[in-house]
């Protein structure tokens, strides 16, 4: 029996504001517990907020970025539950008329399927405040500093039928709001968090089946781990005569599997209503145009160009520009040395190899544009080969802008040999040293070249040409 699982995703992502949605409390990350919150962002009795404007603004911004339609009469509503990390026991949210709605975000997976995925609102809310759970103890200790961070929620359609399309989906929107520069996005520091909503259907049915909810998935690894448990343990279910419940579930990454946390709520569970202390809000035709002029050339514009301009690949082009880190640092080196291909080959090789064996997320990457210029200059004239090169860059990667690459190779003595005569010296007697491989290589094994080569590369002390090389051998074989 065929199953198909259906999915919709609700995204939560803060916004990199420096202060919080409706107070003056500090965002930054981190902190000693409760030192970041007042009593606005605490709902103590008599207080007021206030809508930071900027938050609006970054709003609005993802609202176009993802081809929504802005709501230009929107308003806030009160989102009532109980909870520890609820001082207030209510959520600042937009249920009834959310800012944006009826947007789309294009989706390519890595295996290169194309999609749609509709979105179905974004609307701007509150974050809550978080628990740390003391397991040998039996204890959870309440921390606020997060209440009041500003949040915007991408709510989407049902369209998602594997855990490939939510991943292609989640780091779109991930380089898109880096792109904005409205969020960092950081999955470790609970700034991009996901929730998956997911029932599952026989192929050919039309109606969708009961729906759980997985909360605040916070990895990529995770939320297709999560994906992959939780449609198996429904598929299972069914087919054993049980009924799935709606319900909220949880995922445990050191159990690996989902659990149970309580029955789903609907809205009227929420009991909203307007929010009484936030007027509503309108947004102008000229504010909606004047953010609209602001926004940057995205990913997709950038890849076409890229392929167009720069004669990438539509592969490397796509790596280099899902992360604006990435695409800064290959326009401005390539804007000093005009090698696009060779600077590309360098960041998707040893840029991204080096900041994964550091441990560094891209926004870390500290490589100046001008030395890696000045180090792909030397690469494309061939005064050193790449084996050498490689050496060298790992130099480079942590170097500052005073570092000067030319000097470094003068001084170290590692520019390539060049010389065919010096070469051919060398071929010959790396040749005359080797008499057995002369005789395989009379005997048609041809891939003790390859060794040979490898040969005068080492008595080259790693400077040889290794093209010049295989040229020369390959004349000096030929003449026995």
């Amino acid at each position: 029996m065929s199953w198909e699982i259906i999915m919709g995703i609700e995204v939560h992502v803060e916004l990199s504001t420096k202060t919080k949605a409706f107070c003056s409390c500090t965002t930054q990350f981190g902190g000693d517990a409760n030192t970041h919150c007042c009593p606005i962002c605490t709902g103590m009795p008599g207080t007021l907020p206030v809508l930071n404007k900027k938050v609006l603004e970054y709003a609005i911004k993802s609202g176009l970025a993802l081809n929504c339609s802005i709501t230009q009469y929107n308003k806030f509503d009160r989102k009532n539950y109980f909870y520890p990390d609820l001082p207030k026991a209510y959520q600042i949210s937009q249920l009834y008329l959310p800012f944006a709605q009826n947007g789309s975000i294009d989706i390519t997976t890595k295996n290169g399927d194309k999609k749609t995925i509709r979105i179905h609102e974004i609307h701007m809310e509150e974050d809550a405040g978080k628990l740390t759970h003391i397991a040998e103890k039996g204890i959870s200790y309440a921390d606020y500093n997060r209440c009041g961070v500003p949040l915007l929620e991408i709510v989407s359609e049902p369209d998602f039928r594997s855990s490939d399309e939510v991943i292609a989906y989640l780091e779109k929107l991930k380089s898109t709001f880096e792109y904005l520069e409205i969020s960092d996005c950081k999955m470790q520091e609970g700034s991009m968090r996901a929730d998956v909503n997911l029932s599952v259907r026989k192929v050919g049915e039309t109606e969708f089946g009961t729906r759980t909810e997985m909360k605040n998935i916070g990895s990529f690894k995770a939320i297709e781990k999560a994906i992959e448990y939780e449609s198996k343990r429904q598929i299972e279910a069914i087919e054993n005569g049980e009924e799935i419940i709606q319900e909220t579930r949880r995922w445990d990454e050191a159990l690996g599997k989902s659990i149970s946390m309580r029955s789903k709520e609907n809205a009227q569970d929420y009991r909203y209503f307007p929010e009484p202390d936030i007027p509503p809000i309108y947004i102008s035709d000229e504010m909606i145009n004047e953010i609209k002029s602001t926004l940057p050339e995205m990913a997709e514009t950038k890849k076409e160009k890229y392929i167009n301009h720069y004669g990438l690949s539509e592969y490397d082009a796509n790596i280099i520009t899902s992360n604006k880190t990435l695409a800064k640092l290959f326009e401005e080196t390539n804007s000093y040395c005009n090698e696009p291909k060779e600077v590309a080959n360098w960041i998707l090789g040893q840029v991204l190899y080096l900041a994964g064996n550091k441990n560094l997320e891209y926004e870390e990457i500290k490589i100046s544009p001008k030395v890696f210029a000045d180090f792909v200059t030397v690469i494309a004239k061939g005064t050193v080969n790449r084996k050498t090169g490689r050496d060298i860059f790992e130099i480079v990667f942590d170097a500052d802008e005073t570092f000067d690459v030319n000097k470094y190779i003068a001084d170290n003595n590692l520019a390539m040999v060049n010389d065919d005569g010096a070469a051919k010296e060398i071929v010959k007697q790396v040749i005359e040293q080797n008499p057995q491989s002369v005789e395989d290589f009379k005997a048609g094994k041809t891939r003790v070249v390859g060794f040979l080569i490898g040969q005068c590369m080492k008595a080259l002390k790693g400077k040889g040409n290794p093209e010049t090389l295989s040229k020369l051998v390959n004349e000096e074989l030929s003449k026995l």
